[in-house]
């Protein structure tokens, strides 16, 4: 199942529905992670053997990196994979509020 790319864009890589844990997903891939407090958007950014490295968005507008096992467990909102239990959409923070 490939995605059409956007206009003058790059293709799409597809997340398939069988990519259950956090190895499996690309370097790029875009999921929600459950933080202390809340949740926030995330990316990956490396994937080692040992561990995948995710950068993190936070409130304050800067980023910063986690590094996580390859084989923690995804549960999918959809199309959207998310690393942590509970529900997602009403502690999601914002991004930057600045903007």
């Amino acid at each position: 199942m490939a995605l059409a790319a956007p206009p003058g864009g790059l293709p799409v890589s597809p997340i398939t529905e069988d990519a259950l844990t956090l190895a499996a997903l690309p370097v790029g891939a875009r999921l929600i992670l459950r933080c202390r407090k809340d949740w926030r958007g995330a990316t990956v950014s490396a994937v080692t053997p040992e561990a995948i490295t995710l950068s993190i968005n936070a409130p304050s507008g800067r980023t910063y990196r986690l590094k996580r096992p390859p084989d923690a467990l995804l549960i999918f909102d959809g199309m959207i994979p998310v690393l942590g239990e509970g529900n997602w959409r009403a502690g999601f923070a914002r991004y930057d509020s600045r903007w």
